[in-house]
């Protein structure tokens, strides 16, 4: 059994760092050294190889780099402080993102946070504070009306980063220009870095755009014959800003390998980043189909296959042949029938009002509606409605340690004469409580929320979150046998689907679930 100091011990200040931050998510050493062992390792036994990391925060990656540099081309060298020179002024570049960041960044890689000083272990001009890791403080460039301006290259907030000089702005040199090129004037070899996920858009309830893939799109400009770099994996079901972005990622044949963490805590310790994490190699000079290993925990599974098989990722190989089955036969989808946000026209924050012939569902209960304030889907109010709840199960989607999800959180029938609010979609309407009920309970089986789990990368459910669950006939009552029996599913993937989605609570009295 371990003790308290061989859990807790952290030898190196850079694994304490990493387990620190959910904003800016600071990279492990060890997944560092993984994101390294991806690429062809004869490149650190050449001079000549350039490696660039466009986003510093701990310089972990390009100290990492360094290591295994010095160690590849130290016989090529009279000594040892040869070697180290020629390594940090000819091979190592960085960018930091901030200006803390810079000199955190040039105190792991050159041992000093000034690389003109007397500390650093290796000396760069007597005026030259920066050496190879440049930070620069950029401004944004604001495009739009008042308050609501936006930053045209990252989409930042003027409210929130409009800031003081003595204030970070968070513009990222590398992605605030068209030509990154320009910043080194050099060609590189390996662009490979750990990117900031994420900016303030201004938006309500703190709402946030995703600028990681800027980062990947600029280091493709680059033209580099590798690029290696972690991110949020919620591009694999595109989302806010990112649907362009996913379909270039899964048509680029030359990303080669795809590691996948479904639990983001199973790469960077305590931290959760909605969808998981995954990182990436591509490969300018070569086209494949993607090495893909998925990481659950302590296990691990690979498969080989095209990112392309779907119009999302998918990430488990055994889902995929299962998918398979299920959409060979070419049934209507249930995002042809699910409601979209707001089914009623009503915001979350609607209430019940003192009087009212409907019924309001609601994030807090049920109570009185007036008709005439319900401004759209007026056809399905005097309907039987099956319903989901527009927050999934899971905290930020995130599966459990084994990997098993519940996906949906509330299904539940409301009767006629009653509406719901923002916090539900309708996922059919019927003339009579039979079918309601029968959808009900197909959406509660294991087959559909397995299936609807694939498209899942966040805390919310939405209509395309079914666009992989086929529609039935529901005058009929579906259970999970009938339905593995229908798309003829083996045992091995009947266990599958079994092992990956939890149980839902029994039905109580009134046709209520607990979430």
């Amino acid at each position: 059994m371990q003790n308290i100091f061989d859990r807790l011990y952290k030898p190196d200040v850079l694994s304490c760092l990493a387990d620190l931050s959910n904003d800016e998510v600071f990279t492990p050493p060890d997944i560092a050294n993984k994101m390294l062992d991806l690429l062809p390792q004869e490149l650190f036994r050449n001079k000549e190889t350039k490696i660039l990391d466009p986003a510093c925060k701990s310089g972990v990656i390009l100290r990492e780099a360094a290591k295994r540099f010095i160690e590849g081309e130290r016989d090529q060298f009279d000594s040892l402080q040869e070697c180290i020179d020629w390594v940090f002024h000819n091979q190592i570049y960085g960018i930091a993102i901030t200006e803390l960041t810079s000199l955190l960044s040039r105190r792991s890689v050159y041992c000093s946070k000034y690389p003109n000083s007397p500390f650093s272990i290796t000396k760069f001009e007597p005026d030259d504070v920066q050496g190879n890791i440049l930070f620069h403080r950029i401004q944004h460039t604001w495009e739009g009306l008042g308050e609501d301006k936006k930053c045209k290259w990252c989409g930042a907030s003027m409210k929130e980063y409009k800031r003081a000089a003595e204030l970070e702005t968070h513009a990222y040199e590398f992605i605030h220009t068209l030509r990154p090129e320009e910043i080194w004037n050099m060609k590189f070899d390996v662009v490979c870095s750990n990117p900031p996920y994420q900016l303030s858009d201004g938006g309500a309830k703190s709402s946030a755009k995703p600028i990681y893939h800027l980062f990947v799109q600029q280091a493709k400009k680059l033209n580099p014959r590798y690029i290696t770099m972690i991110i949020p994996a919620r591009w694999y079901a595109g989302g806010k800003g990112l649907d362009s972005f996913r379909e270039e990622m899964l048509n680029d044949e030359h990303i080669t390998t795809l590691v996948d963490f479904a639990d983001s805590k199973d790469c960077f310790p305590g931290v959760d980043v909605a969808g998981g994490i995954c990182y990436f190699l591509r490969e300018r000079d070569t086209t494949s189909e993607c090495n893909i290993i998925n990481y659950l925990g302590q296990k691990s599974y690979s498969s080989t296959r095209k990112l392309n098989e779907y119009d999302t990722f998918v990430r488990y190989s055994e889902a995929a042949d299962i998918l398979k089955k299920v959409l060979k036969r070419g049934e209507k989808t249930m995002d042809t029938m699910v409601s979209s946000r707001k089914p009623f026209g009503l915001d979350t924050n609607a209430v019940p009002t003192k009087d009212g012939e409907l019924t309001l569902r609601y994030s807090k209960g049920t109570g009185h509606f007036m008709r005439n304030m319900v401004p759209d889907g007026k056809e399905m109010i005097d309907k039987w409605k099956t319903i989901v709840s527009y927050a999934g199960f899971e905290h930020a989607g995130q599966p459990d340690a084994d990997g098993s999800r519940r996906v949906l959180s509330i299904v539940e029938v409301l009767p006629p004469k009653s509406v719901c609010s923002e916090t539900y979609l309708v996922a059919g309407s019927f003339d009579n409580e039979e079918a309601a009920n029968n959808l009900r309970d197909y959406l509660r089986s294991k087959f559909v929320r397995f299936l609807a789990g694939l498209r899942v990368v966040s805390q919310h459910v939405t209509r395309g979150t079914f666009a992989f669950v086929p529609v039935q006939d529901f005058s009929i009552h579906w259970t999970d046998e009938d339905l593995y029996k229908k798309y003829n599913l083996t045992d091995d993937e009947i266990e599958f689907i079994e092992r990956l989605t939890k149980p839902m609570p029994a039905i109580e009295a009134g046709g209520r679930t607990n979430a």
